[in-house]
Formats: structure tokens, sequence, C-alpha cells
């Protein structure tokens, strides 16, 4: 779990210490920024590194990818661009972006704008502006709405982006209510700096996204998924989800995770649900290292976080309680997983990322039927099958799932997973777990039966795949003869009708 001193609000950062950071990191993109500045000026137009690259560079991030404003408008960024770099795109251009790459660098030169949204649109009104100072106004957070203009490296923050910087706070250049109005996706990307950062939410800011949380309904799918993933993937997501709980954001977006705030009585106790979920996805991050050896799992993994996020969702629905005053939430992991699937659909994200996070929630109970270690060979098999290729992250999620404060069971939990582990890695040596299939592929079961392709071919393989879960790997000569017997006896019949009362 990480450490509570993570939590702790950071320290101010000294103003002295923000004027060397950025000067160093403009020396570091000089060959860029000062060549491209240039450009621009020699044709006539005003350049601006602007945005996320100038608040990175103030703390001492660097990035390779920078963000522009200009005075020129996209046909005329066009050209410049065309001479300058390697490589050129346009698909931004009917918001007025054009792109560039340069050797290692990429650049995307934007046109000085304000966009605002009708209050029944989903998409916004693009204008072109014709000042740095109207196109830092419209920006979303003061300490994204600083620039430093070109080739002259001069900084213009007229929002005090340096000073709330410093402070480490987020604040709108002019009201939160206005802002959030003109694209309310706002309020989300709020959420995502302070997990992102590690900034405090200025009160007023707060109280707008409370206010004016249902606006957010007017957001495409996409554009909302698209910023819940990077908050999610952010290095410490929790402020950022209770900040979209508490303001009643995560009743439109994700309504799954404030209704983990289950009522609690004196008579009923259970574990804190959603807190509880909180935890684990903290854990699950702690624990990503793990699945650093599989080369398309690349950290931070969304799947994981994901399903430590929503494996807990089934709960509110399943919830009973008893007669000795406990609680139950059986068959929580399989409704968990309908209600997940649906919730990722509407948010449109991709069938494999819906699959793989739904099979986590589905499965992230199964280790408990374990015990002290009393499966068999043949359920660890089932196991590593049902899982498939969401073993790793399966090992991730049981593990960060244990949030006990009881030590010795916490021990005892963590003792049993690695005794399953090692069940895996030993099976996995000995029978290639990760591709289990039957002794006997569906030509040789035709052959031997003497059978054409049909459903009793279908019915052979899995019952030949179910004995080789149950025993292993086997001879062709034994699967054979156990395939023989299984016919005989009528194994690939039609199943007879229940017997009548």
């Amino acid at each position: 779990m990480s450490d509570p001193a993570d939590s702790q609000p950071a320290a101010p950062l000294r103003l002295v210490d923000v004027q060397v950071a950025v000067a160093a990191e403009l020396d570091r993109i000089g060959e860029v920024i000062d060549d491209l500045g240039a450009a621009f000026t020699e044709a006539g137009h005003e350049l601006a590194l602007v945005g996320g690259p100038v608040r990175d560079a103030m703390l001492g991030r660097r990035s390779n990818d920078l963000d522009f404003t200009t005075s020129a408008r996209p046909e005329q960024s066009e050209r410049i661009l065309r001479a300058w770099g390697d490589a050129w795109w346009d698909m931004g251009r009917a918001f007025g972006t054009i792109g560039a790459r340069k050797g290692e660098w990429v650049v995307e030169v934007t046109t000085y704008r304000s966009e605002a949204y009708d209050p029944d649109s989903r998409k916004p009104e693009v204008e072109y502006g014709d000042s740095l100072a109207g196109d830092l106004g419209r920006r979303d957070f003061t300490v994204n709405a600083m620039a430093i203009r070109l080739p002259g490296r001069e900084i213009v923050d007229p929002h005090g982006g340096v000073l709330d910087l410093a402070h480490r706070v987020l604040r709108t250049p002019g009201t939160p209510e206005q802002s959030f109005s003109d694209d309310p996706l706002r309020m989300m990307r709020a959420a995502r700096f302070a997990a992102q950062l590690g900034f405090d939410v200025d009160e007023d800011v707060v109280r707008a996204m409370t206010e004016m949380a249902g606006r957010i309904e007017i957001i495409s799918a996409e554009r909302v998924r698209d910023e819940l993933v990077k908050l999610i993937c952010a290095p410490t997501p929790r402020p950022g989800l209770a900040l979209l709980v508490d303001t009643g954001l995560a009743d439109h977006v994700l309504p799954e995770l404030p209704a983990l705030k289950l009522e609690r009585d004196e008579h009923h106790r259970h574990k804190d649900v959603y807190d509880h979920t909180l935890t684990v996805l903290e854990q699950a991050i702690d624990l990503e290292p793990r699945l650093a050896e599989r080369a398309d799992i690349t950290a931070p993994d969304f799947v994981s976080r994901f399903a430590a996020l929503m494996h807990d969702v089934g709960k509110p629905r399943t919830r009973k309680f008893t007669g000795d005053g406990t609680v139950t939430f059986h068959h929580h992991d399989v409704v968990g997983a309908k209600i997940t699937r649906k919730r990722m659909r509407a948010l449109k994200f991709s069938n494999d990322e819906v699959d793989a996070v739904t099979k986590l929630v589905e499965l992230h109970l199964r280790f408990h039927g374990y015990g002290t270690g009393e499966w068999t060979d043949s359920a660890v098999r089932r196991y590593v099958r049902d899982a498939g290729d969401q073993l790793e992250r399966l090992h991730v999620l049981t593990r960060a799932d244990c949030t006990t404060r009881n030590k010795r069971k916490a021990d005892r939990l963590r003792r049993t997973y690695d005794d399953l582990e090692a069940r895996i890695e030993r099976l996995a040596g000995e029978e290639e777990l990760a591709a289990i299939r039957p002794d006997l592929d569906g030509n040789q079961i035709m052959e031997i039966l003497g059978i054409g392709p049909g459903r009793e071919v279908g019915t052979a393989y899995k019952w030949l795949l179910e004995l080789r879960l149950d025993n292993g790997p086997m001879s062709t000569e034994d699967a054979t003869a156990a395939l023989k017997q299984w016919w005989a006896a009528g194994g690939g019949a039609a199943p007879e009708p229940p017997p009548q009362d």
C-alpha cells in the first residue's frame, strides 16, 4: 500500500526554484522553440509555447511533445511547418491545430482561439482570436494559462498561474462558473490534475463543480472516457476520484463508485466498501511492477487499475442482512462483472478492454476457494484456463484485494497466494498451462470415431479438454483409449430427458 506520507500536502514551491527549472527546460528545448519562433516571426506571425509544457517546465518535468499558440491561421501554420519539419499533419484543422514532427520532437501549433458550448451542444464552437491574452483567458486553469513568447522567451502570466503553481492550487482564469459553462469537461480535468499533479482545488472551483455537476451530461461519452482514463492512470488517482464523488460528478460519469458508500448501522457491520475499493486501487498500483514482464502491458496499466476500482460494484445489489447481524454479498462477483460491462460499453471502451476488465471482476473471488491449499491440480489448471491472458493481472488484483489490518491474517493470505502461484509455475513448466488444449485435435477425433464434421466432434473436443484439465497431459494412446471408451458409453449421444414424476 502507498505510504501515508505520500498523501500529505506537498510544500509550496519557491519562486526561485520555478525560475531555475523553467530556464533549464527552455535551454533543453531551445533548438526547437527558438528555431520555430524565428520561422513564425519571419513570416509575420506571433508564436508562444503554451499550456502543459510551460507548466511542466516550471515543475522541472521534461517532455518532447510541445504545444504552441499563434496568430497565424491554420493554412499559414501549415506552410511554415511543412518547411520546418520532417512530417506534418492536420487532423486537428477543424480546431485550428496543425501538427509536425522534427527528429524526436513533436509539436502542435494552434491558432489563437476562444471556444464555448451552446447549452445543448456536445461540441465546442471554435472561433479564432487575435491576441495571446485572449487565448490564455479561455483556458481551463491558471497553471495552464501561462505562455512563453518566442523567440524572446518572455513569460506571459496574466492570471497568476506562477503563484498558483508555487502554492499547488487549481483556480480558473475567470469565474469557475463561466469556465465550466464554456466546457463542462473542465470539471473532470480539475479532478484529473488533482491526481496528476497533487494540487489542491480552490474552494470556489469545488463549489462550482458541485453546483454544475449535471452539466457534464452534455459531454460525449468518448471525451468523458478519455478524461477518466487519464485520471485513473495518474500517479495518485484517489484524490481525484474522491473529488468526483464529493462534488456529485461521479453520479453522472461513474455512478457505481459513489454507490459503494453503503449505509451502515450499529446492528449490521461490514467493511467500508468505498474506502476498501480505493485502498485496493492504491495497492494494485503498488503491485504494477509485477506486470513488467508482459510486453503487451505498459505502466500505468488502466485495465488492472479499473478492475480494482470496479471489483466490488456488485455489492450494493447483492447485500443481504442475516439474523445474526452479519452481512452477505453472495455472487457480487458475477453481478459486478455485468455492471462493469454495461458501464464500460456506455463509456465506449473497446471490446478488448471491456472483456479484460469484466473477466478480472468476475474472477476476483476465485482464489478464496483455495482455502489453505486444498485445490487439486485440476482446480489450479481451471484457474489458469479461466484467467487466460489476464492471469498476471488477476494475481495483482487478488493480492491487492487484501486490505485487512490483521497482520497475521494478511500474512496468511499472502503465503497462501504465494503457494498458488508456485503451483501454477510448477504446472506451467510441466504442462504448458498457457496453451491448455485437448490431447487430440478435431481431425484425430473424427478419424478415431469414424465420424464427419458436426456437433459430435465439438462435444468430444470439450470432453477431452475437461479430461485434460482433470488428469494433466496424456499420451496419444491413452487419450485415444479414453475417447473410445467414452464414445462407446454413449458420450456423443443427446442427453436423455429428465424423468417424469
